[in-house]
């Protein structure tokens, strides 16, 4: 019944149970260390398909060179770490800190990837099987990036992370380093400072486009401009 002022509260409870009676569960996300392991799943598919064309002979040979070595574990280590950080930050609430984590491996891959120039210092006359001009790097590092980039973006986007920017550039460092790291059994290189090169401006390219197009689109999923 309507009160003096014309309030009824049974007009109030049929919106309410309207509204109610349109909700759906929400399926909640798989935890952090999950998605970014179905990710790291999918780059490692993409390895599988590329094993057909990798010397295995040269490849356990210049695993045994430690700066080629080093900079393969570094990769892997970066690849996996920035994986869990983009998941982990896309979370509302968790802590920008997890962007600190793939930094150390970060560092073991630039440091060892550098080394091998210095290889002849170290290690006078060494001869690495496998080892030329590395044509054709960059093209393969952009093209391995492409699918595994918008993967992580369909992935990232789901839980609308309030640092879109932050997130889809560990996304991308992710991205980055799991190419860089499938490149290494298919493609041996000499580790040169053109090498180096090319390298750097392929990683540098695929961070940048992520935490650029990525960042707008995972900023668009969380209603952030």
């Amino acid at each position: 019944m309507a009160d003096r002022a014309g309030y009824d509260p049974s007009r109030h409870e049929r919106l309410v149970e309207a509204l109610a009676g349109r909700l759906e569960p929400v399926r909640p996300l798989p935890a952090p260390a999950i998605r970014a392991t179905l990710w790291l799943a999918a780059a490692l598919l993409v390895g599988l398909l590329l094993a057909a064309e990798v010397d295995t002979a040269s490849f356990v040979l210049r695993m045994h060179v430690p700066d080629l070595a080093l900079a393969a574990l570094g990769a892997v280590a970066t690849a996996v770490t920035a994986a869990y950080a983009a998941f982990a930050t896309s979370v509302p609430g968790r802590s920008g800190r997890w962007a600190l984590l793939p930094l150390p491996p970060l560092a073991l891959w630039i440091g060892a990837s550098g080394m091998g120039c210095l290889r002849d210092w170290i290690a006078p006359g060494a001869d690495i099987p496998g080892a030329h001009t590395v044509a054709g790097c960059f093209s393969f590092l952009i093209c391995v990036s492409v699918p595994l980039s918008v993967l992580i973006v369909v992935m990232l986007r789901r839980a609308c992370p309030l640092r879109p920017n932050l997130t889809a550039a560990l996304g991308g460092l992710a991205v980055a380093a799991a190419a860089a790291a499938l490149l290494m059994p298919v493609h041996p290189h000499d580790a040169t400072a053109t090498d180096l090169l090319i390298h750097a401006a392929a990683v540098a390219i695929v961070i940048a486009l992520n935490g650029l197009a990525g960042g707008r689109l995972l900023g668009r999923g969380a209603g952030l401009d």
